[in-house]
């Protein structure tokens, strides 16, 4: 059956198309604002932790694990049975913000994850089921606790595509076309050493790029205003795994600790063991004034949750609100989630699964000269893809070439290999793997990698 007459037809559980018709039907049917799918041009059927596999029986390693959200992998047993037996137990399955025997062990156990000097005071605010949600929800608790209306954020930054987050957010492609977003926003330089802002990084672009902010931020004609908050990623993601050293994250907290400006983590893709710590702003040893959570915490089930000092609980009744925060799927399964990383020990096996995944990837930038950087912390890695032929910058960075990147991407899911792109120009191949993913299934997945970059190369 065509695309076509899929479109034209009733729709039938009985139906059974190929893989290429259902694919084609989809596609039809879905909106121009379609990410992954793009480029994952065949249709997902079934999972089993690192592995997944399509409709015509092809089989992948899943280096994305849907943008790091599947910690645990896809169909974790210990998961899967925790929300099966849920789903059969006639609780109920959603309940706004109504206490409930699944949200008292999901607040128990979370608590138990979080630092303790955090979780100490720590108030809870269940957001809509997006990561983005959560974002606009400290937004408007720190503009309510302060009474400013700026907000710092940073270049490169990720927070979310609705309008407040995507405000917030560097990448100027999804904002171009998009009118009146949330004002008094103001963008600081992010520690990126291999393409440094002030052109010198390392350390010194480090100190460079705090003195910086603190002199911007203390200077009566910056033309910034005291801001309600700042608000950072300890690890870019999307911005192109880029991880923040703890001196800068410390000297960030002491800066912002300084001129009274509430500090907001956001740890949507970093939180719950993908970098080797719980947190990845506990690298630092730092404490935020907040923390926003998304992804991982619901175990595969969306939920979303901004977590904040309890001097800042300025909101009145009603103040942030959304029908689906009482996902009670996502608060079994991200308890069940959270359960797995530490009976398993994910978290100290992130960190060491990770420099053994670093190491690979350092020595495959050693054999092939498309590769300009290899950087991540624990299962978070990006290897930012360079046309080597091309002159180089001060700092000896060649210009990033995103349509290589592109062609990797592709060579690597045709050898069965799911990864992403991301970073300026979409030149970083990004992992993501789940934590569960074996050595064995790391070294695979470099080798895929390899050939397909040997691949994209010749073709």
């Amino acid at each position: 059956m065509t695309a076509t007459e899929l479109l034209d037809a009733p729709v039938s559980h009985s139906d059974a198309p190929d893989w290429q018709a259902m694919y084609d039907f989809v596609k039809a049917r879905e909106s121009g604002a379609r990410t992954y799918a793009n480029s994952i041009d065949t249709v997902i059927e079934r999972g089993r932790l690192a592995r997944v596999f399509d409709r015509a029986g092809r089989e992948y390693l899943d280096c994305l694990s849907c943008a790091g959200t599947l910690a645990t992998g896809h169909n974790h047993p210990q998961v899967q049975a925790r929300v099966l037996e849920f789903l059969q137990s006639g609780h109920v399955t959603q309940a706004l913000d109504i206490t409930t025997p699944a949200k008292y062990r999901f607040l128990r156990k979370l608590l138990e994850c979080l630092p303790p000097d955090f979780a100490r005071h720590v108030r809870i605010q269940s957001c809509g089921p997006s990561g983005a949600d959560a974002v606009e929800a400290a937004v408007k608790l720190f503009k309510t606790a302060t009474g400013r209306r700026g907000v710092l954020a940073f270049h490169g930054a990720y927070h979310g595509m609705t309008a407040g987050a995507l405000a917030l957010t560097g990448n100027l492609g999804a904002k171009r076309q998009v009118a009146s977003l949330m004002p008094d926003v103001h963008f600081l330089p992010y520690p990126y050493s291999y393409r440094c802002p002030f052109g010198v990084g390392g350390e010194r672009g480090e100190d460079i790029s705090l003195a910086y902010i603190e002199r911007t931020l203390s200077d009566p004609e910056s033309g910034i205003i005291p801001p309600a908050a700042m608000i950072v990623e300890a690890v870019q993601g999307e911005g192109g795994v880029i991880p923040a050293s703890a001196r800068w994250l410390r000297g960030i907290r002491d800066i912002t600790a300084r001129l009274g400006i509430p500090l907001i983590i956001d740890e949507i893709q970093t939180g719950f063991g993908r970098t080797g710590h719980m947190f990845a702003f506990e690298h630092a040893g730092i404490e935020p004034d907040a923390v926003v959570v998304s992804k991982a915490v619901g175990g595969g089930f969306p939920l979303a949750l901004l977590l904040y000092h309890e001097k800042y609980d300025a909101w009145q009744a009603g103040a942030h609100a959304g029908t689906f925060r009482g996902n009670q799927i996502a608060m079994v399964a991200g308890a069940a989630a959270m359960e797995v990383i530490q009976s398993e020990q994910l978290v100290a096996q992130a960190g060491a699964k990770g420099e053994r995944l670093g190491a690979a990837l350092r020595g495959l930038a050693e054999r092939q000269s498309v590769i300009g950087d290899v950087r991540g912390r624990g299962l978070m890695w990006g290897v930012e893809i360079i046309d080597p032929d091309a002159p180089a910058d001060a700092l000896g960075s060649r210009p990033a070439d995103g349509e290589l990147a592109r062609a990797i991407k592709k060579r690597c899911l045709a050898n069965g290999l799911i990864i992403e792109t991301g970073g300026r120009h979409s030149a970083v191949l990004r992992l993501l793997p789940p934590l569960v993913i074996s050595e064995d299934e790391l070294d695979e997945a470099v080798e895929k990698l390899e050939r397909s970059m040997r691949e994209a190369m010749e073709g």
